[in-house]
């Protein structure tokens, strides 16, 4: 789809690629629809990115995505401003040795990177489905294609995004919804811990800026690619594992080696032992 003729609903917004992606979508032609959880965060990104002479092209929507309540309401507020493209981008970190992370964390997590998601496409494909063309995005992570240590609650998400995202293409490919999964790599963002940064680090992992991030999300939007991943050998890395998953795992204990040590997480308490409202 050309840009001037997308009308984008992009949650995660106000993210470190968020703003990129928004900030890009704008200058190309794209009306935006910014979605994400700080109103105030959105409301001055929003003005940030008036376009002159038309401001119109930008508007934005405080969603709670872990609240079904809140993303039917995003739904319905889409579609009737007529948006023709979903680009998936809200997303939260976890990273370190599975006993160190707490079990409302990975629920958390879970109902934002994965569920919500799609959810939220539940809701809008009558609405997609009506038009003559749209397009969904999911930015999910190479980590949901590459089983990296330190990342397992994370990559989880991402690979069950992945998932969800081919069966959906072929789920509709008879009708006019596209939907796509872009991959990216480690990308330089206040997204990734202090930790997660030094090991990056320690391990010599390669990485993007939002901007490149942005700028391969676009070129989706317009060749249609349905999946896609950053950097060379990353992409080489992920058909390798497709095809023989056990021929990495010699090459990723370095990762293994330079994980922070952890304890336990705390026993939960009977106020805590009760899954948070979604």
């Amino acid at each position: 789809m050309k840009p001037g003729d997308a009308r984008v609903l992009l949650t995660g917004a106000a993210g470190g690629i968020g703003q990129a992606v928004a900030g890009a979508l704008v200058e190309a032609g794209a009306a935006v629809l910014l979605a994400g959880r700080s109103a105030a965060a959105l409301s001055a990104q929003s003005r940030a990115l008036q376009p002159q002479p038309d401001p119109a092209r930008v508007h934005w929507h405080q969603v709670e995505l872990e609240d079904f309540g809140s993303i039917a309401e995003l739904a319905r507020v889409a579609s009737d401003w007529r948006c023709n493209v979903v680009v998936h981008g809200a997303g939260l970190p976890a990273f370190g040795r599975l006993e160190a992370i707490d079990p409302a964390e990975m629920h958390r997590l879970l109902q934002v990177n994965l569920l919500a998601p799609m959810v939220l496409t539940q809701a809008l494909l009558p609405h997609l489905r009506s038009l003559p063309q749209a397009q969904v995005l999911y930015v999910g992570s190479v980590l949901g294609a590459l089983g990296l240590p330190g990342y397992s609650v994370y990559g989880a998400s991402k690979a069950g995004l992945r998932g969800f995202a081919q069966a959906l293409r072929r789920e509709l490919a008879d009708g006019p919804v596209q939907v796509q999964y872009l991959g990216p790599r480690s990308t330089r963002t206040r997204f990734n811990s202090a930790a997660a940064r030094a090991h990056a680090e320690q391990t010599g992992t390669a990485s993007d800026t939002p901007q490149q991030v942005a700028r391969a999300l676009l070129r989706m939007l317009g060749d249609g690619t349905p999946e896609r991943f950053l950097g060379t050998s990353e992409r080489a890395a992920v058909r390798i594992n497709g095809l023989a998953p056990t021929l990495l795992d010699a090459a990723f204990s370095g990762h293994r080696r330079h994980l922070p040590p952890a304890a336990p997480p705390s026993p939960p308490t009977p106020a805590t032992a009760t899954a948070p409202r979604a």
